[in-house]
């Protein structure tokens, strides 16, 4: 059975869910729930995955990444989970890199809150021992990476009799980094009457074999690239900035104060993201507002026409709200998360540059994202340039820049005789030159030049180097993992990431300690929360803190070893999201 991309439906909603959604077979309180983060309405490979997995049949699924995918396994799973036997675990999800896991197992966490179903994320380069313990008191939900899934598997800590659903995410990404044989021996753990869905890309003959081996007469669904045509993209500059999920915030904010633009649309993919992003623009005193389909009609009509006027300086919207709109030339686009398709690239950024004017398009990526730029590189032959995300001494220079250029303008209008007055009377007991200086300093703080800012970790996007000796290139022949033996970790990179991992075995950085702190997911815990409060109480730059590990009722944070009794002592006479928590040096 296969399945063609059919177009979003625009029947009125229903019971005031998305009428997508509702009409997808999913139940009441996953539909409120995608109601409350914003969902809209479903993407292609969604509304072609929800129902042949709910009415549990294998699924064979080929569409890029950023199309949606997670949501098309995620909430079918979720729901049939909800319904089924207690074992656990009860379902399985692989992914290619460390990045991929740590996603899907917030998405997850995300869609499910409301059925009370346990996540939980294990991938290489983290402590061992929270999974460990997670594992013993069972979880419903596990996300791995191939690597440490066969290391819980082997160490009896893992066991899968009991899954009903297996799901292989980015397969092609996984052959590609040399676990064919890793998955050949997962699967074989697993119950011969389990649902299996298996997403990728591409659709080489190995993926097909796999398939044809471990799925049973599945519903094939191919949801094809979207054509566009050679230079159908205006001619605007197009800048990409890497930066991982917990900063992507931060970095917009960072890349908007050096742009300072005269009027920008921010695209995001759900009213949940508008809403918080809208907030956190406005509490840097930008002149922003939000548009998307849980608006009225007044309310919208308001906005657009202080959007048109100039009274709003940034539009953040969905691109559902903004299709059909009569939204003017701006000069600067941003993508605050990367479209599904080229072709809703081309569209959005097609909002500025126009009637030879000159625009510029800002697309915020996280590094698994990094091909999806190569792809609309290829489609629209326009070039994106991947830069870093600006320092905080880029900053500072570029307020120092405004200053200037603000008291030049002044100067060159002349309209300063009323002042000469206070000059004279200053000088009589002060330098000149320091009398200017001191209202340059003004001047620079008025503008809010002296803020205090958080320097943002640089990423380099993760290309796989394929040159390198030690590089499982895609086909290569692995030592079986169930075959005995230490499984062969001098070949394989580190998951996610295109060399071996320069840590020990066991994840930790040379020379660093991790601190354990008593508070988690339940409570609310965020990486941001963590970073911002060891950054602010114990003096350390962000760029000095390593991984921030966040479980359920417990948190694990690597800074400098050398600065460990420091950050304890800093953190034990703070609060974190409102409370005192344990704060201890954890041991492996």
């Amino acid at each position: 059975m296969k399945s063609d991309h059919t177009e979003p439906s625009t029947a009125p909603s229903v019971h005031g869910f998305s009428p997508g959604f509702a009409a997808l077979g999913l139940e009441g309180s996953l539909l409120a729930t995608l109601d409350t983060l914003g969902y809209e309405e479903p993407t292609p490979i969604q509304r072609e995955s929800i129902p042949p997995l709910l009415a549990g049949r294998d699924l064979l699924g080929q569409a890029a990444t950023g199309t949606g995918k997670t949501a098309s396994f995620a909430l079918p799973m979720l729901q049939r989970l909800a319904h089924g036997a207690k074992q656990r675990p009860a379902a399985l999800i692989l992914v290619p890199t460390r990045e991929l896991a740590i996603q899907v197992g917030e998405a997850m966490q995300r869609y499910g809150k409301e059925l009370r179903i346990s996540v939980l994320a294990v991938y290489g380069g983290q402590a061992i021992g929270p999974q460990l313990y997670a594992l013993k008191r069972g979880v419903d939900v596990v996300v791995a990476t191939p690597g440490r899934a066969l290391d819980h598997i082997r160490r009896n800590t893992l066991q899968l009799k009991h899954v009903q659903m297996v799901v292989l995410d980015e397969a092609d990404e996984m052959l590609d980094m040399g676990f064919a044989d890793d998955l050949e021996a997962i699967l074989t753990q697993t119950p011969p009457e389990r649902q299996t869905a298996l997403f990728s890309a591409t659709m080489p003959p190995r993926i097909a074999s796999i398939a044809h081996r471990h799925l049973k007469n599945p519903v094939e669904i191919k949801i094809a690239k979207e054509l566009v045509k050679a230079g159908a993209a205006p001619r605007v500059l197009q800048t990409a900035y890497v930066v991982n999920r917990p900063y992507k915030v931060a970095a917009l904010i960072r890349v908007l104060d050096l742009a300072a633009p005269k009027s920008a649309l921010v695209f995001c993919r759900t009213r949940l993201e508008v809403d918080e992003l809208t907030a956190g623009l406005a509490g840097r005193d930008y002149r922003a507002e939000a548009i998307h389909g849980g608006m009225s009609q007044p309310q919208r009509d308001r906005v657009m026409t202080a959007f048109k006027s100039g009274q709003t300086q940034i539009l953040v919207a969905t691109d559902v709200a903004a299709r059909g709109l009569d939204i003017p030339s701006v000069s600067h686009v941003v993508n605050y998360d990367l479209p599904s398709s080229p072709e809703v690239y081309v569209h959005r950024i097609g909002r500025t540059g126009r009637a030879g004017r000159e625009g510029e398009a800002i697309t915020i990526v996280e590094p698994r994202e990094h091909r999806l730029l190569r792809n609309i590189e290829q489609l629209t032959k326009a070039k994106i340039v991947v830069a870093q995300v600006p320092s905080v001494a880029d900053l500072r220079t570029k307020r120092i820049e405004r200053t200037l250029t603000s008291i030049r303008e002044l100067l060159a209008a002349g309209d300063v005789e009323h002042f000469r007055s206070v000059v004279t009377v200053l000088a009589k007991d002060f330098e000149l030159v320091d009398v200017a200086a001191a209202a340059v300093k003004l001047a620079h703080q008025a503008q809010g030049g002296d803020a205090e800012e958080q320097e943002i970790p640089s990423v380099q996007a993760r290309v796989p180097d394929y040159s390198r000796p030690d590089y499982a290139r895609p086909g290569m022949r692995r030592p079986s993992p169930m075959s005995g033996g230490e499984m062969s970790r001098g070949v394989r990179p580190r998951e996610g990431q295109g060399r071996p991992s320069a840590r020990p075995t066991g994840g930790r950085t040379p020379n660093s300690a991790r601190i354990y702190i008593g508070a988690g997911r339940a409570a609310g815990i965020r990486p941001g929360d963590l970073v911002g409060a060891i950054a602010n109480e114990a003096k350390l730059g962000s760029a000095q803190i390593g991984g921030v590990e966040i479980e359920e009722r417990f948190s694990l944070v690597e800074v400098p070893e050398s600065m460990a009794r420091d950050v304890i002592e800093a953190l034990g006479r703070t609060r974190i999201k409102g409370q005192k928590v344990a704060v201890r040096l954890f041991r492996d």
